[in-house]
């Protein structure tokens, strides 16, 4: 009995290396804290740039200013001012300047108290926070390629944990960065790190869930930890920066990022190099594929449009509604919440109606919805058309991902790690080229028009998902298909054999056994 009783953590753990499941929660836990970390910086880099920068270098002047300010006795006889209105006298202490004087009397129109000074300087804010946001997507654009190669050579399980110590560092980082330079580099080291987990999570979950519906089910609930990530982050952000600091919301998700890689220790194995035993499909034959660059285009233009909002929104919202920091992440909740049942919903939806027309009606509802956010006054005014923009970006990606890996099945050999690092540029190109020219889109022709621009985009190109209703397959796959051979009847039915993910050593005998 006690050989049994301390054989059970064991077999336990040897279990939970053996299921589909639990490598499903890893990949979903990565995706939640890597999205968390990508928007919780969103309410709070506009406006602590603009505490530090503009208050800080503005109140080292006022001081100067009001001690070389002339005494009261030097005033000019002139300091009151009699208001035949009520019969009364007010006393002006102090000065006599005619703004001095608008404001005590209350003469010309008055500033909402909640708006922020310094207009050009927020106007040039804007190109500088867009470059910081698009740091991130410019080193994942380029480090993606590099990781896909690494996962077919070496397996998922170490590019994974490498992923959660860069993502580590990162965070701690953001806690105590209080520069510009400091923020860039931690964002751009958030990108090294967000490439290593997502491309090897994504590729993982494609080479576990073989089936396509499975697959397409099991994209849907990971994708929901990224919209989970995305849900939370800004709300988050933006409380804890307004009540607690600037380094809470970082500290907390640093030790969120320990417990995930605790969970990685447990349920993978980061020390265990495990090739894939075919050759995958290059990057270059992969690019030159229409379909596969259709389902890119979708993912690329339809994350391109909340891409542009998240440096330009909230510098909209100080300038045109006065908005508190609170509001400034408030207002991205609908979108997420929308986001995050957009992808659940249609994971397994989708597959029925069609993963390309899908897509096709969530880049529509995208384009829309992107027409009606200039149209807000206030915060409330912003509901409806970010609620629409998440539930169809989600539409997009929960139809376009596994379309992702369905296309290599049918069309190439099924290995994973490239096509997925093709996804992950799509998504970074549009997390690139959004914030980096969103700035200066605004500051040339104004927030309304960038919204228009990214809305039209995606309305013209919705028709071209249409291409993805039935992609034909390679010759050599018609030629295996021809052949009636049992084991090949599904292009990827060989792999289905495999009922569980080979993540413990007794999988390799295993493996030789069969062979």
């Amino acid at each position: 009995m006690s050989a049994g009783a301390h054989g059970t953590p064991w077999q336990c753990l040897a279990a939970g290396r053996a299921s589909r499941r639990l490598v499903l929660v890893v990949v979903f836990v990565a995706l939640l804290l890597d999205n968390m970390l990508l928007t919780v910086v969103v309410p709070i880099v506009p406006t602590f740039l603009y505490t530090t920068e503009y208050e800080g270098a503005n109140s080292s002047v006022v001081p100067a200013q009001t001690e070389l300010a002339p005494p009261a006795s030097k005033f000019p006889p002139f300091s009151s001012v009699f208001s035949y209105a009520d019969n009364t006298t007010l006393s002006i202490v102090g000065s006599s300047s005619p703004m001095e004087l608008e404001r005590r009397t209350g003469s010309g129109p008055p500033r909402p108290s909640g708006c922020p000074e310094g207009q050009e300087f927020l106007a040039n804010e804007n190109i500088r926070v867009g470059l910081l946001f698009a740091s991130k997507a410019l080193v994942q654009l380029v480090v993606n390629p590099a990781v896909g190669v690494l996962t077919n050579r070496i397996g998922y399980h170490i590019p994974m944990f490498i992923g959660f110590i860069i993502m580590f560092i990162s965070t701690v980082m953001f806690a105590f960065a209080g520069s510009y330079t400091l923020l860039f580099i931690a964002r751009a080291l958030q990108g090294i790190g967000s490439s290593f987990s997502s491309v090897a999570g994504l590729g993982m979950l494609a080479s576990v869930y073989t089936d396509d519906l499975e697959r397409g089910n099991a994209m849907g609930i990971a994708l929901g930890g990224l919209a989970l990530g995305v849900l939370i982050g800004a709300p988050f952000g933006s409380v804890m920066y307004e009540f607690v600091g600037k380094s809470s919301p970082f500290l907390v998700l640093a030790f969120l990022a320990l417990l995930d890689g605790a969970l990685q220790l447990c349920i993978l194995q980061p020390s265990k190099i495990s090739p894939e035993s075919t050759r995958g499909t290059s990057l270059v034959t992969l690019l030159r594929d229409p379909f596969i660059l259709v389902a890119a285009g979708a993912l690329c233009f339809s994350n391109m449009g909340v891409a542009m909002l998240e440096p330009t929104l909230s510098i909209w919202m100080m300038q045109t509604m006065c908005s508190p920091k609170w509001q400034l992440g408030m207002a991205f909740l609908p979108a997420s919440i929308s986001y995050l049942i957009g992808t659940n919903l249609f994971g397994l939806l989708a597959t029925r109606m069609g993963r390309w027309l899908c897509s096709l009606i969530g880049m529509g509802v995208v384009g829309i919805s992107l027409l009606c956010v200039p149209l807000a006054t206030n915060i409330y005014g912003l509901i409806i058309p970010n609620a629409g923009l998440g539930f169809a970006i989600g539409m997009v990606d929960s139809s376009m991902m596994p379309t992702m890996g369905h296309l290599v099945d049918l069309r190439h050999s099924s290995i994973y790690g490239n096509v997925y690092a093709i996804a992950d540029v799509a998504f970074c190109m549009g997390f690139a080229i959004g914030p980096s020219t969103g700035g200066a889109i605004v500051r040339a022709v104004g927030f309304p028009w960038l919204m228009i621009i990214i809305g039209v985009i995606n309305i013209a190109y919705a028709p071209l998902c249409w291409y993805l209703r039935n992609p034909p397959a390679k010759e050599e796959k018609m030629a295996i298909l021809g052949q009636g051979c049992p084991m090949q009847t599904n292009s990827y039915a060989a792999q289905k054999t495999l009922r569980h993910f080979p993540l413990t050593d007794d999988s390799d005998v295993e493996a030789e056994n069969v062979e």
